[in-house]
């Protein structure tokens, strides 16, 4: 677990210390990369109890330890027994970590690098998400390369009711932080706005639309960096703030239109799930891991470390689907992270009947 969480945390590292190249504090420093700690145990805790489980019974299968307890009137369960209730042991941990620490950390973190100024205003948005930090704006940005961005929404925000004044829709646009004036410009093309008629702004017949190829947004960098500013995005969120918002989406997001409603809707949910669905990974991998450790018995232990990179590769790779679905509510994408710990589960049950 430390050897795979160092590894895991090498970009925190390479971070930390362009922090202190800046003049940062070691104190400050050293906060950030602890509040880094939990995002880290999220996912090496399961991969690390994977390699372990794998490398444990490929051994003792080697040196016939296996056969020797099942001599003796043991079978694989009871063998396994003590493994599995560790395991289940730590899926409380991860659910902990998962659901309540990890999101209180990363909210923390980004309070921490917003105070010091350092985080770039460009990163801030993100793909697929509605972003509020951006003061008089709401933004969502389809797609991300860099600074160029695809298929964007621009809410534009009355501060004084708290309202939308207008909707700006783009095809694309170019990013630029100009640390000189302050200012993070965003050069949208291809855009056509909507005002609505603000006498009737739920009525659509009296919203005007104007077309546009080019409309510029100039945004207060100092103002993005007010800490008073972060916003919680589902990943800052505990398992209970997700609960709350799902079951109260409506009154939430009471600002956009229903469609987005449900994109937001969906974002939680899917959030929520991963949360929870991670920290099962710890059980479902040593449940797996136990009889394929025993069956690899005459390879060499570099055959289980190919294995278990090839049960992260699958189990993982379902996570990221399920990311990238955050816009298809129709197809239920927060029940596919549910997917490879249900089917591994089963075939972990199924190769240790076998084994046994």
């Amino acid at each position: 677990m430390l050897l795979i969480t160092f590894a895991f945390s090498v970009g925190a590292i390479y971070k930390a210390i362009d922090i202190m190249a800046k003049g940062m504090p070691v104190a400050i420093v050293g906060k950030f990369f602890i509040y880094n700690l939990p995002y880290s145990l999220a996912y090496t805790i399961p991969i690390s109890a994977l390699f372990s489980a794998l490398l444990l019974f490929g051994r003792l299968s080697t040196d016939s330890e296996i056969y020797a307890l099942k001599s003796g009137g043991l079978s694989i369960w009871q063998i396994a027994s003590p493994i599995l209730l560790a395991a289940m042991g730590l899926v409380c941990v991860c659910l902990y970590i998962n659901c309540i620490l990890y999101p209180q950390t990363t909210y923390a973190n980004k309070k921490l690098l917003k105070s010091m100024g350092v985080e770039d205003p460009i990163k801030l948005l993100e793909e697929g998400r509605f972003i509020r930090e951006f003061p008089g704006y709401m933004i969502y940005v389809g797609k991300k390369n860099g600074n160029r961005v695809r298929d964007l929404v621009v809410y534009e925000i009355d501060q004084a009711t708290d309202k939308i004044s207008g909707t700006v829709r783009a095809g694309s646009g170019i990013m630029t932080a100009d640390d000189e004036a302050r200012l993070l410009k965003i050069d949208l093309f291809d855009v056509r706005i909507e005002i609505p008629d603000p006498e009737f702004p739920d009525d659509s017949s009296k919203t005007r639309y104007v077309n546009a190829k080019k409309y510029p947004i100039r945004i207060d960098l100092d103002e993005i960096m007010k800490v008073g500013r972060v916003s919680k995005r589902p990943k800052h969120m505990s398992i209970f703030e997700l609960v709350y918002k799902i079951r109260n989406y409506k009154e939430e997001f009471a600002e956009l239109k229903l469609h987005d409603q449900e994109i937001e809707r969906t974002e939680l949910l899917i959030d929520a799930h991963q949360k929870v669905g991670l920290a099962f990974g710890a059980f479902t991998f040593v449940l797996i891991a136990i009889p394929l450790g025993i069956k690899s018995h005459r390879k060499e232990s570099s055959m289980g470390m190919l294995m278990s990179l090839g049960i992260m590769f699958v189990y993982y790779l379902f996570i990221i689907i399920s990311d990238t679905l955050d816009e298809s509510p129709h197809l239920y994408p927060w029940l596919i992270p549910w997917i490879p710990i249900v089917a591994g589960q089963v075939l972990g049950l199924i190769l240790m009947r076998r084994a046994n």
